[in-house]
């Protein structure tokens, strides 16, 4: 589907024009067209292969998606796949993809499989004028830049819930199993995060010192900026996957812990009951001569010292900390 189609020169929009008209402007060098689709047909995308001349292998990745977050150059264009990723309602993330055309007097993004758009990076682009005569390199700067800050809300929803998880792990009644599997749910998420962000770090050094293609030379400290932003989000997603694992260590050593507790409870009344047991065995046998069978006072005797000796058992396990 056709999202926007639009003709800019000297950094201002001159009219949104139809696809028939991309031509006329793509042949003028003081101009380039910006053409937004989302979630295309094949044909659409084949149009604007014959439009903007676009490389066959760039156009089979396009169609094919769930590409590798990637930049690739063809002569004088470049071919870039990103990652587009959103917080739904049930905290999974939604993993969409955006590829973007990019040529001297042209700029093609196809998204699919996302809701979120680029009409604030539109806005954007047209809101500084002096920015956008940089072409479609400043506007492929625009779309990266917005790809990537989304990123960081995910981050920040990352980080609560491993606070809410550590919280939960130290509250009583808590289940480990619960815990440990939100744990996991939560590694699985970084782990979609790192898949989107750090192939970008390669990516986008592409455009920023070495050998960068002619026309973002005028942007490389922008793009610089971009890199700067996946170095902060990898660094930070590698920072809640070692908060994660230490959280399944804690936890794990928590359940030891409980156990070796319970353990210790029933080591202590398994005592208590083992003193009566033998009192009781010994004086259950079948024996004639056993002494004390003809005392008066034998029963409660050792009735009495089965009291005392379990009460300072007691005692000394309350003491010791095991009841």
């Amino acid at each position: 589907m056709l999202v926007n189609c639009a003709a800019y020169k000297d950094g201002k929009k001159l009219a949104d024009i139809s696809i028939e008209e991309i031509s006329d402007y793509v042949e003028r060098p003081d101009c380039f067209v910006w053409v937004a689709l989302k979630d295309p047909e094949e044909s659409e995308i084949r149009t604007m292969q014959e439009e903007f001349g676009l490389h066959e292998l760039a156009v089979e990745d396009a169609l094919r998606g769930h590409q590798r977050p990637k930049i690739e150059e063809y002569g004088e264009s470049l071919f870039v796949v990103l990652q587009m990723l959103e917080i739904q309602p049930n905290h999974e993330i939604r993993v969409g993809e955006v590829d973007v055309f990019v040529g001297p007097n042209y700029i093609l993004s196809v998204r699919s499989g996302c809701n979120h758009g680029f009409e604030v990076v539109r806005e954007r682009c047209e809101r500084e004028p002096e920015l956008l005569k940089n072409g479609s390199a400043f506007v492929l700067y625009a779309i990266m830049d917005t790809v990537v800050d989304r990123y960081f809300p995910i981050i920040e929803e990352l980080e609560k819930e491993l606070e809410d998880i550590e919280e939960r792990i130290f509250s009583k009644g808590a289940s480990a199993r619960i815990n440990i599997e939100e744990v996991y749910s939560l590694k699985r998420k970084l782990m979609t995060l790192q898949h989107a962000a750090n192939p970008l770090i390669e990516s986008v050094g592409k455009l920023h010192g070495g050998r960068v293609p002619k026309i973002f030379t005028s942007m490389q400290d922008y793009f610089r900026d971009v890199s700067d932003h996946v170095l902060r989000i990898s660094k930070a997603i590698d920072s809640i996957r070692e908060m994660s694992t230490t959280v399944i260590q804690v936890n794990l050593s928590l359940i030891s812990l409980n156990e070796s507790e319970v353990t210790k409870k029933l080591a202590s009344y398994g005592a208590l009951f083992a003193f009566p047991t033998a009192i009781a065995g010994i004086y259950g046998m079948n024996f004639k001569f056993i002494p004390e069978l003809e005392w008066v006072w034998g029963y409660p005797m050792v009735l009495i010292l089965i009291a005392v000796v379990d009460v300072m058992m007691w005692l000394r396990f309350r003491k010791a900390g095991w009841l």
